[in-house]
This record gives C-alpha cells, structure tokens and sequence, in this order.
C-alpha cells in the first residue's frame, strides 16, 4: 500500500475512535505511534514516542497557554465579569435593545482578557442573561446575544486557537494576535448592527427599562473596566511594538489580573486555589491533545499525504476562492460538532500546506480558519455554544435556534467580508 493509503486509513481509524469516545489525545497517540511503526519499525517508533511528549512541551511559547488562562480565570472567579458587563449596561442600557447591545460589548471585553469562546459564553451567559430576563427582553435574543457574542472570545487576542495555531504552524503568534484585533472588533460591530436591526422591526424583543442612570454612576461604573483595559493594551502594544513575547505578554496579563483583583479586594487564598485548579486541568487538557496532535502528525507526514492533497488541491482545474469557500464550508461543519481547538490541532497538517501551496498568506488563513469554525459553534442544529449556553441558564434549545439565525447570517457577510478584503487582518501586521 502506497504511504497516502496508509495516511486516509490511519485517518479513518482515528475519526472511529472519536465517535466511540476515545479521548481525543489518546487516540492521536495511539494510531500515530502504530502507523508511524508500521512505516519506519518498531525501534524508530519507540524511539519517537519517548521523544515527541519532551520535545514539544518543552518548547518555550507553549508556556503562553497557561499564563494566558490563568489571566482569564483570575479574572472569572474574581467576579470582574460582572463589573464589565454593569458597567457596559449603565452607558448604553437605556436605549431600546441597549442591554442586548451591552453584553456584546461585554462579551468584546471580556474576550481581551478570556481567550476561549465557550467560556466566554457561559460566563457573560451566567452575567447578562439574567439580567436581560428581569427586565422582559425576549428569550431569543438574550440567548442568541450571549451565544454569538461568546464567539468573540478567541478572534480579539488573547486567543488559545491562534497559539495553537502558531505552534502548529510555527507562524508568529503575535503576528496572529495582531491579526485578529480588526475582524474581532469587526464582528462585534456586525452583532451590534443585528441586534439594533432586530429590535427596530420587533420593538417587543427588548422593552425600554425605563432605568435612569446619572453620569456620575456611569464614569464610576469604569472603575473596574480600565485596568483591564490598560492591561489589554499593555499586552498588544507590548507585542506589536516589540518590547515582548506573547509569552511575556502573558506572564504580564496574568499579573496585572492578580493585582487588579487585589486591589479590589477579591483575590484571597479560595480564589487563588480555584484559579490555579482551573488553569491546572485547562492546560493539561490542552498539552495531552497537543503531544497526541504531534505524534499523529509525525505519521501523517511520514505518509507525504499532506503534500499529496496539496499538490492535488493546488492542480485542480478551479479558481482558488471556489477552494477556500469549500475549505470554509469543512470548517464550519466540523465546528458545529467539536471545540476550536481540537479542530486545529486535527486539521492545521493537512490544510496548512495546501493554503500556503496556493499562496495564500498563512497568517490571514489563520484569522479565517478561527473565524469560521467559530460559525460552527453557533450554527444549528449541533453548534456547541448553543448545547453549552442552554444547559447553563436552562432554556430550551429551540428557542435557542431560533434566536441565533439572524446571527449566523451576519456571520457569513462578516466572512466575506474578511475573505473578499484580506487587508482588514493583515493591515496591522504589515506595520508591525
């Protein structure tokens, strides 16, 4: 059997092991170190398998993971959430739909300092939609705002998808951080326009609160917004200017997430215990995917599969945007069935070498491939933000789906957008 062969079996036995529940890392390894003996031996497959699991982990910008989670979990269990989303709901709550349009902004906030879409979601979930319930806003669009608006959580860096993604790719991390600030705040503009777009054609959705808020309550109510801020421009200035890694970019996030929640006084021994579980299990979770995607990955390039498909993607008879919209449509449906993360660590092998053998710029690649998959997430009828955010508030999922179809049509302009005009991620990285 040809090495390709090998390559789509090796494939298919690990997509068979998923469905029947096999830990995901577990099942990297497993057929990764199989078809790697089958094709090299035994000695050279023991040999790999007792190096792989060091030679990654011990690579310097893995290190960003758990400082970038620590960050945002510090930020959870201190109840700064809270803070963002308040002080969001006091500026603009008043106006028609403004508590709708405050958790999106929440939710943009929150995701400079989170780094993950269903945490993102879960935790303004558990914030805004109670909130939004007190005063009568529809089901549909309370859910749908917090789902979506939980998609922003690894497009604005700090993002775990693009360090996965430049891990795998060996690309610039913090070329990628760059990357993702316009299109992130972009798809918070486009949210904000759905909602606004909503509530005029159905007033009903969201009553006026008739809450009246003194200007004095709202500058008081950034209080808590503007350190975070500054933390988040320290960490992007800091890399876009050069001054640091994203590695040290995240030792300093973390940092200044500690001391915000000391100063205010939320930060004690049970805080730190739970932040440091969380961050603890987040990581180890993340780095036993990560060795299981390394050690499939020496197999599957042992098999020149990847160049094959390449080679045979970059020759067909097709102009390339029919391609990438094919790519788009693969991504979008394996989004609506697995995290993000476990995407790019499965897919990146393969399809990296074919965007790059079509001379696509791999950084902008990187930006569209988070940015679709992050539609799957949200898109009925398996989209895991909707499963995630309806157990968590308890709503049923249909009215779930029916709120977020207004959502995921914004979604795709806001990727076409960014297909059709790659300068909208790239401007800021040809500054750097």
């Amino acid at each position: 059997m040809s090495g390709e062969f090998i390559g789509i079996i090796g494939i298919v036995i690990l997509l068979v092991l998923m469905f029947l529940k096999v830990r995901l890392g577990t099942a990297m390894i497993l057929v990764g170190f199989l078809g790697y003996a089958y094709l090299s031996g035994l000695d050279t497959a023991l040999l790999m398998i007792g190096m792989e699991p060091h030679v990654q982990t011990a690579y310097y910008p893995i290190t960003a993971i758990p400082l970038f989670i620590l960050m945002g979990t510090v930020v959870a269990v201190s109840g700064i959430s809270q803070d963002l989303y308040n002080a969001a709901r006091k500026w603009i709550g008043q106006i028609r739909g403004g508590l709708a349009i405050a958790t999106v902004g929440a939710c943009a906030l929150f995701a400079a300092i989170c780094g993950d879409s269903i945490a993102n979601a879960v935790t303004m979930g558990k914030v805004a939609y109670p909130e939004m319930k007190r005063f009568g806003y529809d089901d549909r669009l309370s859910s749908a705002c917090v789902i979506a608006g939980g998609t922003i959580g690894i497009l604005i860096p700090p993002s775990l998808g693009f360090i996965l993604y430049g891990i795998l790719t060996e690309e610039s991390v913090g070329k990628l951080f760059i990357a993702g600030i316009f299109p992130g705040i972009l798809e918070a503009l486009f949210y904000l326009i759905t909602i606004y777009g909503l509530c005029r054609l159905n007033p009903k959705l969201a009553p006026p609160i008739g809450e009246r808020i003194s200007f004095r309550e709202k500058v008081v109510g950034l209080k808590v917004v503007w350190p975070m801020i500054v933390i988040f421009l320290l960490v992007i200035v800091g890399i876009y200017a050069g001054i640091f890694t994203p590695t040290e970019a995240g030792a300093v996030g973390a940092f200044g997430a500690i001391v915000v929640a000391l100063v205010l006084g939320r930060f004690g021994w049970n805080e730190l215990r739970q932040a440091a579980t969380e961050t603890a299990g987040s990581t180890t979770m993340i780095l036993y995917v990560l060795i299981g995607a390394f050690v499939f990955m020496r197999f599957i390039t042992l098999t020149d599969l990847p160049v094959a498909i390449s080679e045979f993607v970059v020759g067909l008879q097709v102009p390339k945007l029919v391609i990438i919209l094919g790519i788009v449509f693969v991504y979008i449906i394996l989004g609506c069935f697995l995290d993000v993360l476990i995407v790019i660590i499965l897919t990146v092998p393969i399809i990296y070498p074919t965007i790059v053998g079509m001379g696509y710029d791999p950084i902008w690649w990187g930006v569209i491939m988070v940015r679709v998959m992050e539609i799957g997430m949200i898109t009925p009828p398996f989209g895991i933000n909707l499963f995630v955010l309806t157990k968590a508030i308890d709503l049923p999922i249909g009215t779930a789906y029916r709120g977020v179809a207004p959502f995921v049509i914004a979604d795709f302009f806001h990727v076409a957008l960014l297909i059709a005009f790659p300068q909208i991620s790239l401007y800021l990285v040809g500054m750097m």
